[in-house]
């Protein structure tokens, strides 16, 4: 998402909400694509969609730091490159107002397929045998995903971990029903932005951190702890 975002912003396509949310979506689109691609429509395991995951990562981040340094002026540079790492700092209600719409209907949208997530976690066979259309409905998730992703992408930058955190953490409390978790991880997510933009203008104030450096104090020992948990199962 965060690589149409930067190409729209670097090459003077546009600067408005619509323009760099369209930027993001296109960018969210193409590296689902690339990764469906490589796992075979989502048909080739937890491991080979991680492996593709982390490919896809690598390519549009590449694709990103060649845009910059290419086409970017030595300050619009800088500014770009804080604003990848995440901030709320340039965030005005009109943007916000815009977020809140998308991110409330595309979480209507993941409710209403909450029993067709809660199958998918016994596999794609277990729910096409409950009579879940199963690549009807991943490509309306993914694309919903895709849309809340690069609308907010396109306003706070590229924060990552928060995703993995909330989810583990709200999966443990509430159990694996989605029609709980997405509605618990939803607002434990809102809080946790709330903090890290908080710890992020009071860590070095006056000055301030991207939002997503402190993300990702967080976010990689938690990580750590994941893939030393599942080792050890």
């Amino acid at each position: 998402a965060s690589t149409g975002a930067v190409s729209i912003v670097v090459l003077g396509l546009g600067a408005g909400a619509i323009s760099l949310s369209a930027g993001a979506f296109a960018g969210a689109f193409a590296a689902f694509a690339f990764v469906a691609l490589l796992t075979n429509g989502a048909r080739g395991g937890n491991e080979r969609t991680i492996l593709a995951g982390v490919a896809a990562s690598q390519l549009f981040n590449a694709i990103t730091a060649y845009t910059i340094s290419t086409s970017a002026s030595a300050q619009q540079a800088r500014d770009v490159m804080f604003w990848l790492l995440g901030s709320f700092s340039g965030v005005r209600w009109p943007e916000f107002q815009l977020v809140i719409v998308v991110v409330l209907a595309g979480l209507a949208v993941c409710l209403w397929y909450a029993r067709a997530l809660d199958a998918f976690t016994f596999g794609d066979d277990a729910a096409a045998s409950l009579g879940i259309a199963v690549p009807r409905v991943r490509l309306i998730l993914f694309t919903t995903a895709a849309l809340i992703t690069a609308t907010i992408v396109s306003m706070a930058g590229s924060i990552g971990f928060v995703g993995l955190v909330v989810s583990h953490v709200m999966r443990f409390f509430f159990g694996p029903l989605h029609r709980t978790l997405l509605i618990a991880s939803a607002l434990a997510g809102a809080i946790l932005m709330v903090l890290a933009d908080i710890a992020s203008r009071l860590l070095i104030a006056p000055q301030s951190l991207p939002v997503g450096v402190v993300t990702a104090l967080v976010g990689v020992p938690f990580f750590a702890v994941i893939i030393y948990r599942s080792r050890n199962k």
